[in-house]
C-alpha cells in the first residue's frame, strides 16, 4: 500500500512535488536553525565586543566540509534509489542505500580524525585570529566528537524522502531542532558555557535526529529498509554514488573554499568586523535559500522516479513547476534584501560598526540572488536525473572557477567590497550558465522523447 501511495508516475505532478517539498522545506528551514540560532545567541552575549560570533564563523568551512561528505552519500545515493524504484527494482534500491550508509560511516570517521589532529593550523588558515581562535577551538572540539551523528542525520534523511515520506523526513530535523533551540540558551547563558554550550546543544540534538532516521529505515513502515546484508561496499555502486554525489559534495567543498578565501581576504582588508559581517550574511543566505533547496530536493524523487519509468512528459512538467515557483520566491526575497537590510542584520548584531559595513555589503551580495536560485533549480534537475557530469561541473564553475579567483583579485582595487562583488558576479554568470544548459540539454530534448519505450535513461 505504501509503495502504491508513493508511486510518483501517478497523480498531479505539482501535488506530488509539494507533498514532498513542503515538509522538506520546513525541515531545511528548521535545520538551518541549528547553526543560525547558535549565531544569534552568541552575537548577543553580554560582552558587546565578544569575538564569539566571529570565532563561530571561522568554523563554518570545516562544518561545510563534513556536511559535504554527508551530501556525497545522500545526494549520490537517494536519486539512484528513486530511479531504481521507478524501474521496479526495490532490491537494487536497498543495496544502494546500504552501500551509501557504510560509505557514510567510513568518511565520517576519517573526517573526524583528520580535523581533530590538525585543528589549530586549519582554524588559523581559515581566518582565525588570536582573539577568535579560543572560541573557534572550543566550538570545533565538541562538534567534531559528534560528527557521525550529524552525518547520519543529514546523509540518510534523503533516503526517507526518496521513498515519499516527506513528513517523516521533516520530523528528523524538527526533533533535533526543537531540542537544540531549547538547550542553546540554557547552556550558553544559564550555565555560561558560551560556544561550547552551543556545540554541545547541536551534537545532542543531532544524536536524537540520527536515532530517529535509523529507527525508521530499519522499521516495518519503510518501503526500502536498511538491512545488515546490504552493508557492504560494491565497486560499481560506490562509483555511481560518488559520481552523482560529487555534485552535492562540491557544493559544500566549494562553499568551504570560498568561505576560507573570503575570511582570509576580509581579515586582511577589513579585520574581524568584516569577517563578522560575512558570518551574518552567510546566515541570512542559508535561511532564505532553504525554501529553494527544499523545493528542488522535493522535486528530485518525482523527477527521478518518472525518468526511471520513462514518463518524460511528467519530468518536463516537474521542471516547469519547480522553475516557476523558484523564480517567484527568489524575486520576493531579493526585494526584501534590497529594501530591509538593516533589520536583517539587527537579528544577529546591533553594533554600529557592523551595521555600517553590513548594510552595503548585504545589498551587493544579494543583488543577483535570482540567478543563484536558477542554478539551484537547474542543478537539482541534473542530480535528480543522475546526470553526474553536468551536476559536478556547475558545482565547481560558480564557486571554484568564478567566485574564489575574483575574491582574491577584486579587493586589490575595491578593498573589502570586492569580496561581496565577487559573489554577485558568480551568481549571475554561474546561474545563467547552469539553467541555460539544463534547458537545452535536458528539457528541450525530452520534448522529442515519447512516454513509454524509447531511449532509456
Amino acid at each position: 500500500m505504501s509503495d502504491q501511495q508513493n508511486d510518483f508516475s501517478r497523480g498531479s505532478i505539482p501535488r506530488n512535488i509539494m507533498n514532498l517539498a513542503i515538509p522538506m522545506t520546513a525541515a531545511q528551514l528548521v535545520n538551518v536553525l541549528y547553526s543560525v540560532v547558535d549565531r544569534v545567541y552568541l552575537g548577543h552575549l553580554p560582552e558587546s565586543d565578544s569575538p564569539a560570533l566571529t570565532g563561530l564563523g571561522v568554523t563554518m568551512p570545516i562544518v561545510s566540509i563534513l556536511m559535504g561528505f554527508a551530501n556525497l552519500c545522500g545526494t549520490g545515493g537517494a536519486p539512484l534509489c528513486s530511479i531504481s524504484r521507478g524501474r521496479g527494482d526495490d532490491s537494487e534500491a536497498e543495496r544502494v542505500m546500504g552501500n551509501a550508509f557504510l560509505l557514510l560511516l567510513i568518511l565520517g570517521a576519517a573526517g573526524t580524525a583528520f580535523f581533530l589532529a590538525l585543528k589549530e593550523p586549519v582554524l588559523y588558515l581559515f581566518g582565525a585570529s588570536p582573539d577568535t581562535f579560543p572560541h573557534a577551538d572550543g566550538y570545533m572540539t565538541i562538534y567534531l566528537c559528534g560528527t557521525l551523528f550529524v552525518m547520519i542525520s543529514l546523509g540518510m534523511n534523503p533516503f526517507i524522502n526518496a521513498q515519499g515520506f516527506g513528513r517523516v523526513g521533516m520530523m528528523t530535523v524538527l526533533l533535533g531542532a526543537v531540542v537544540n533551540i531549547i538547550l542553546d540558551p540554557i547552556l550558553i547563558f544559564i550555565f555560561h558555557m558560551g560556544v561550547q554550550g552551543a556545540a554541545l546543544a547541536t551534537i545532542f540534538s543531532q544524536f536524537l535526529s540520527a536515532a530517529w532516521v535509523l529507527a525508521f529505515l530499519t522499521g516495518k513502515r519503510a518501503i526500502l529498509r536498511l538491512r545488515r546484508e546490504n552493508l557492504r561496499l560494491d565497486g560499481t555502486r560506490t562509483k555511481r554514488i560518488i559520481s552523482l554525489g560529487l555534485s552535492g559534495f562540491f557544493v559544500n567543498m566549494t562553499n568551504s573554499l570560498v568561505q576560507v578565501v573570503c575570511n582570509a581576504t576580509l581579515q586582511n582588508y577589513g579585520g574581524d568586523t568584516y569577517v563578522g559581517v560575512m558570518t551574518i550574511i552567510n546566515s541570512i543566505r542559508e535561511v532564505f535559500t532553504m525554501p529553494v533547496q527544499g523545493l528542488t530536493n522535493g522535486s528530485q524523487p518525482v523527477e527521478g522516479y518518472n525518468y526511471g519509468a520513462r514518463q518524460y512528459s511528467r519530468v518536463r512538467q516537474a521542471i516547469r513547476f519547480t522553475a516557476g515557483v523558484t523564480i517567484a520566491y527568489s524575486a520576493a526575497f531579493w526585494a526584501c534584501a534590497m529594501l530591509f537590510p538593516e533589520p536583517l542584520i539587527h537579528i544577529f548584531k546591533s553594533e554600529p560598526a557592523i551595521l555600517e559595513a553590513g548594510v552595503p555589503a548585504l545589498r551587493i551580495y544579494f543583488c543577483m540572488f535570482l540567478f543563484m536560485s536558477l542554478q539551484l533549480a537547474g542543478q537539482g534537475v541534473f542530480v535528480g536525473l543522475g546526470r553526474s557530469r553536468q551536476a559536478v561541473f556547475f558545482s565547481l564553475l560558480r564557486k571554484a572557477v568564478i567566485n574564489a579567483p575574483l575574491t582574491l583579485i577584486l579587493p586589490v582595487w575595491m578593498g573589502a567590497t570586492g569580496v561581496f562583488v565577487a559573489e554577485a558576479v558568480s551568481q549571475l554568470v554561474g546561474g545563467l550558465a547552469c539553467f541555460t544548459t539544463m534547458y537545452f540539454t535536458v528539457y528541450r530534448p525530452m520534448a522529442r522523447m515519447e512516454d513509454g519505450p524509447s531511449a532509456g535513461p
